[in-house]
Parts: C-alpha cells; structure tokens; sequence
C-alpha cells in the first residue's frame, strides 16, 4: 500500500432538510436522556438517547461492534418518520444510531476512540441538527464546521475535541455503520482508497487502558466484551 495522507474526514454528499430534522427532535426533546458513560471525558452536560439499540433498549448507547446482535428501532423513533428516512438513506449494518446533545458550557476533552475509522470495518458519521457558529469541533488540528442536515465522516480513532460556548444545545444524529460495497463505492468516489484504509500507529499508556476498561465494564454487550479483551491483551504486551 502506498503511504500517503490519511483521510480524516470526508462530507458526504447528502443534504438532510432542517426543518424536518428539527420538527421530529422536538418530539423527542421531553425523553429521558442519558448522561455520556465515559464520565471523565468532558465537562457540563453530555446526553445521548438511542434510536437503534440491541434489544431496541433506548438508553443502551453503547457502540456495539460488527459481531454484536442486530440492531432493533427503539419505541421513541416511531413517530419520527423523517429521522427513519434519514437513517434509511445508509444501506450498511447499523452499529449504532444516537441523537447526541451537548450542552452550553460543555466540554469534551481531547481523546481518541478506539478502532472507529475506515481502516477498522467501521465508520461514524455526524449530521447536525441543531448547532451554531460558537461550537467548535476539532479533529486532528483541523476545525470542521458542520452545518444542520450536512453529513460527515469522522475518522475518530485521530484526537478530536468538542466544545460548546454558546447558550443553545448542539445536537447532532451520529450514526456508527459497518463497512460494506455500499459504503466503499461511496467513500472510494470521494477519497483515494489507501487514504481511507491507511492506519496510523496508535498507542495508549497504560492508565488510559486501564480507565477504558473500567467504563468498558460497566456494559454487558458483546461489543464491549470483546474490546475489553483486546485492551487487556495490550497490557500483557
């Protein structure tokens, strides 16, 4: 494989209508949301809420990986017919299908996630809903300004960091996919394919590890399961 850069990032070519995507967040808004499990990770209020999970549970937002069961719609997507039609358009297994709200003041520290890039099977993607100018996403040192209904992939296994200094909630609908054809023909059009199936060498210390495996087990899911082994193998290297 040639070296070349690595593509971190990519929008894709979709344009979601706002105004939909709005009118079926309000429908949701009143929901019980859950706080963000990785506790130490960010400052102020980080909420999420399910709209597909295993078991269709609503507050398992838990990321699952390629050998999880199947994902279930959970009962609070099913007056969203606009938020279906938007899931819809991404013929891949779904990993995971979060509405995630950061709140005005919020932070969420510098960080890596762990095998969540192209190069890994695997692909995360960010469609604002509500968002303004005063939030900052940052990834890789590049500031990516992410406008309502757009959609972009984010190599997140690179350092990024959010924060929101506005007065209003910054919520976006994050998707996690398998990879698949259909992902291929649609990235390979937009980036060279070594670009996007490069790996960078990645390393954590040992009480990063150690603090993932302790969030990691507090979830039951098979996913979790399998990447509490994987750290834990690179603790004994």
């Amino acid at each position: 494989m040639n070296q070349q850069a690595i593509t971190t990032y990519l929008q894709l070519p979709f344009q979601f209508n706002e105004e939909k995507l709005v009118a079926d967040l309000q429908r949701l808004l009143a929901t019980d949301w859950s706080p963000h499990f990785n506790t130490s990770g960010y400052t102020g209020s980080w909420n999420s809420i399910a709209l597909y999970a295993v078991d269709g549970d609503q507050k398992n937002i838990f990321a699952q990986n390629g050998d999880a069961p199947k994902l279930e719609p959970t009962p609070i997507l099913k007056n969203c017919d606009y938020l279906k039609k938007v899931i819809a358009t991404f013929e891949c297994p779904l990993l995971s299908v979060r509405l995630m709200k950061l709140a005005p003041g919020a932070f969420i520290k510098p960080h890596r996630d762990f095998e969540l890039g192209y190069e890994d099977g695997c692909f995360r993607l960010h469609i604002p809903i509500l968002t303004h100018s005063q939030v900052t996403f940052t990834l890789d040192d590049h500031k990516l300004e992410m406008l309502p209904g757009e959609c972009w992939y984010t190599n997140v296994n690179f350092v990024h960091s959010v924060s929101n200094e506005g007065l209003t909630d910054r919520i976006h609908l994050v998707i996690d996919g398998q990879r698949n054809q259909w992902s291929d023909d649609l990235f390979f059009s937009l980036a060279p394919r070594e670009s996007l199936l490069q790996k960078e060498p990645q390393t954590y210390d040992v009480e990063t590890i150690k603090k993932m495996i302790l969030e990691l087990e507090k979830h039951k899911s098979v996913g979790a399961q399998a990447l509490i082994k994987e750290l834990k193998s690179q603790l004994r290297d």
